[in-house]
């Protein structure tokens, strides 16, 4: 165990109420144990990982671990968290890569893997409704058996829950045919900070007022613990045909898929690389020598949709300088779609992390150039690599790996956040936005009030309204912290 671990540990002292909360859920599903407390301590944020490697607490040891099995549970953990004022943080599956599950004031983490079964699935409106806690794979493996899916289908697949998806408003990798997280849920239930259950019922479009759906999208559950969603569902693809092209230069490729976007064409994968991961994915001789810059489609549905809609973009591609290649490419990412490269390197230590913004196409040759040489400036030994994919007819997702090498914690650190406030820098002065769908946790919070400006202010006052004591999720979303709460963000940024 490390000595930052024990010192922890020992500081740790077992709540007075423990056993009450373990009477509402049963003590089975209620623990403040040694190992318990150090799983979760920590999401997927990179800088988590570098502290557990380090032998650190990212965060704080949470206060204990609660496991609810239905929705009333949930409520009644609420209730007793809210008259006990104990600050709480839900958790699916911690696949979070922004620190919004680490604990920073000893919050109590209310683990929602129990609430974990499909509810019901309707084939005459074609929706679903599941429970937020069950895993993203086993849902859609369950649907694919019945001859659905839902088309979200983010790399995390395996380690999230669906209703992480939507409390972080995410993005599956066949976003473009299928849309976003916020694009397919239709109606909801959340349990709001005073233990109240809201319910937006699912129906296709409504005209009363603000959406109140999406302000549990994307909140991250700052605002509310969601237990259930309805989700639109797809039939599967009758089939699905790739088409892997070479460019001759970045900015061809760029113009080729923002007019395939423009034409009304809606592939389901799209990715284009810049020249250091397109070597990376493609051989010497054919197409690439001589249009080095990889892209990836894959277009899907009915037969002749498909296969209308591919040739349609080849022509496109052509007419920018593009080639077709083998399909070599394709099948190597459809059979790695679904791994994470980063632990690879975090365990060489490397100090690898991944930054996604959505930018218009008419700044993103700009920004892509500024970010580029601005961390080439910070350290010729930082890698910077990006592909462009979640694309819309008037912009994209451009989506970087920044990657240190292994040094000592004081310099690593350093550059990383410097590598970071450079980028969310840049991206706003281009006026693009700082994330695309990962979400902000604690780790973007200090530059969302950049962005939403007068709407933070706004978000800020409804939270206050719905938590006045600020239990849910204290101090991420960039909203306020509490006393006492162990600063989690990058260290000696300039903002």
């Amino acid at each position: 165990m490390p000595q930052a671990l024990r010192d922890a540990v020992r500081a740790h002292a077992a709540p007075p109420w423990l056993p009450e909360l373990a009477a509402l859920v049963g003590a089975d599903h209620v623990s403040d144990a040694a190992p318990d407390l150090w799983v979760y301590a920590r999401d997927r944020l990179p800088y988590a990982t570098f502290a557990v490697r380090d032998g650190r607490v990212p965060g704080t040891l949470p206060s204990a671990v609660v496991r609810p099995g239905t929705e009333d549970e949930l409520a009644a953990v609420v209730r007793f968290a809210r008259a006990r004022r104990i600050p709480l943080i839900p958790y699916g599956a911690g696949s979070g890569v922004l620190g919004g599950a680490v604990p920073v004031a000893h919050e109590l983490v209310v683990d929602l893997k129990r609430l974990n079964r499909i509810v019901s699935i309707d084939e005459t409106d074609l929706t679903v409704t599941v429970q937020a806690g069950m895993n993203g794979g086993q849902f859609e493996a369950a649907l694919n058996a019945r001859g659905f899916t839902t088309g979200h289908l983010p790399q995390s697949l395996y380690m999230s829950t669906v209703g992480g998806w939507a409390a972080c408003r995410g993005a599956g990798q066949n976003s473009t045919r299928y849309g976003k997280i916020e694009d397919m849920v239709l109606g909801l239930r959340a349990i709001l900070p005073d233990g109240q259950v809201l319910q937006v019922r699912p129906v296709a479009r409504r005209a009363v007022g603000p959406s109140v759906k999406d302000l549990m999208i994307g909140a991250e559950g700052t605002l509310g613990v969601i237990t259930e969603l309805t989700l639109r569902l797809w039939r599967l693809p009758e089939v699905q045909l790739p088409l892997v092209l070479g460019f001759p230069s970045l900015q061809a490729g760029l113009d080729a898929l923002r007019t395939v976007m423009q034409s009304e064409l809606r592939p389901a994968v799209v990715r284009l690389y810049d020249a250091e991961e397109s070597g990376q994915r493609t051989s010497a001789g054919g197409v690439f020598d001589a249009r080095p810059f990889l892209a990836i489609l894959e277009f899907s549905g009915p037969r002749r949709v498909a296969e209308a809609e591919c040739g349609l973009a080849l022509e496109i591609a052509t007419a920018h300088g593009g080639a077709r290649s083998d399909d070599a490419p394709y099948h190597h990412w459809l059979a790695h779609r679904f791994e994470s490269y980063s632990p690879k390197w975090q365990s060489r230590g490397y100090y690898m992390d991944t930054i996604e913004v959505t930018a218009p196409w008419s700044a993103i040759p700009a920004l892509y150039a500024r970010i580029r040489d601005a961390l080439a400036a910070l350290s010729p030994q930082l890698y910077f690599g990006t592909h462009w994919s979640h694309v819309y007819p008037e912009g994209a997702c451009q989506y970087m790996t920044v990657r240190g090498v292994p040094e000592p914690d004081a310099q690593a650190l350093a550059l990383h956040a410097h590598a970071w406030e450079t980028v969310q820098r840049l991206c706003l002065e281009a006026g693009a936005s700082i994330s695309h769908h990962h979400g902000v946790g604690a780790w973007r919070g200090g530059w969302l009030r950049a962005e939403l400006g007068s709407g933070f202010t706004l978000l800020q006052a409804l939270k206050d309204h719905l938590d006045p004591d600020n239990l849910f999720v204290p101090g991420k979303l960039g909203l306020r912290a509490r006393d006492g709460a162990v600063r989690l963000e990058p260290e000696g940024d300039v903002r």
